[in-house]
């Protein structure tokens, strides 16, 4: 059996399996760029989708968006597609801090691959409109540099942002719970079809409070006012209100967001959720297999 994941791997993979005979569980975890970027690509991306997903015998999505796109648009029939709460989230290893002390500097934090599609330049200028009336908060970015896409952010573009102060730059690290363990809010402004963002997932889950765009996959780790903000896609302005809001929250209300935060992250994106999912889905599989004695 073959559980695939990510584009490129649920397509080429089918189609290996087809010839095979190999049973698959596809995870449609988010469409990127090449889904909705028209023209002839979409249409090829979209006749790949339709022919490969033929093959599995359940396919995933991480969101509800998704799931009816692809059903709509006859890409995939209705009666295989289950929705899973995006990769789900080990809640134990991603537990809240003390971080929100009141002598800390306040810090923003973005953790992405840095793509132009995931709202880094929304965040950048952001921070550009509210450098001058807050001074001494700080706007940290954390992520891959020199990624192959076509909107990929050039690694001069990052150290220009350095140089005016805008932003600190993180690099890479092994494990993101000591960068997260010193943010106040997490921001990820992102209008890339995300599945659903595991970084956010990760920062929820760790009591932290979260600024997201109101699009597909993001919307889904926010409620509006009760965890966090939704800002609107694409627009910079609309960012730097909200993380203009989440700054003047008094420290006690912000921790009230990011605990309701964790709470919803443990009811609706607990890791075991997802394994259990896969689990009994392959338990079916398998005693079908079994019943008709064959593959």
């Amino acid at each position: 059996m073959l559980l695939t994941y990510t584009p490129k791997v649920n397509i080429y993979v089918s189609v290996a399996a087809r010839f095979l005979g190999i049973p698959v569980i596809a995870n449609v975890s988010g469409l990127g760029r090449a889904f909705t970027a028209g023209g002839w690509l979409e249409v090829v991306v979209r006749r790949l989708y339709w022919f490969t997903l033929q093959t599995p015998r359940v396919v995933f999505f991480q969101n509800e968006e998704d799931r009816t796109e692809f059903v709509r648009a006859g890409l995939v029939e209705k009666e295989k597609t289950q929705r899973l709460p995006g990769s789900g989230v080990d809640v134990d290893r991603f537990q809240p801090t003390d971080r929100n002390s009141g002598d800390k500097e306040f810090a923003f934090l973005l953790v992405a691959r840095l793509l132009w599609d995931k709202g880094v330049g929304e965040y950048v200028e952001a921070a550009r409109l509210l450098r001058t009336e807050y001074p001494d908060v700080r706007f940290r970015l954390l992520g891959f540099l020199d990624v192959k896409n076509p909107s990929a952010i050039s690694r001069d573009h990052v150290e220009e942002w350095g140089k005016e102060g805008l932003i600190e730059y993180l690099g890479e690290v092994e494990d993101v719970r000591g960068v997260y363990a010193e943010a106040n809010c997490m921001v990820l402004p992102s209008y890339y079809r995300e599945g659903v963002p595991r970084t956010l997932l990760e920062g929820a889950s760790m009591g932290i409070p979260i600024i997201t765009a109101d699009s597909v996959g993001c919307r889904d780790t926010v409620e509006d006012g009760k965890t966090g903000f939704l800002c609107r896609p694409r627009d910079s302005r609309d960012l730097a209100n909200k993380m203009r809001r989440m700054l003047s929250l008094p420290e006690e209300e912000r921790r009230r967001l990011g605990q309701a935060g964790r709470e919803k992250i443990i009811r609706e994106f607990d890791e075991r959720i997802v394994i259990n999912k896969y689990l009994e889905v392959i338990g079916e599989i398998v005693r079908r297999n079994f019943t008709t004695n064959r593959i």
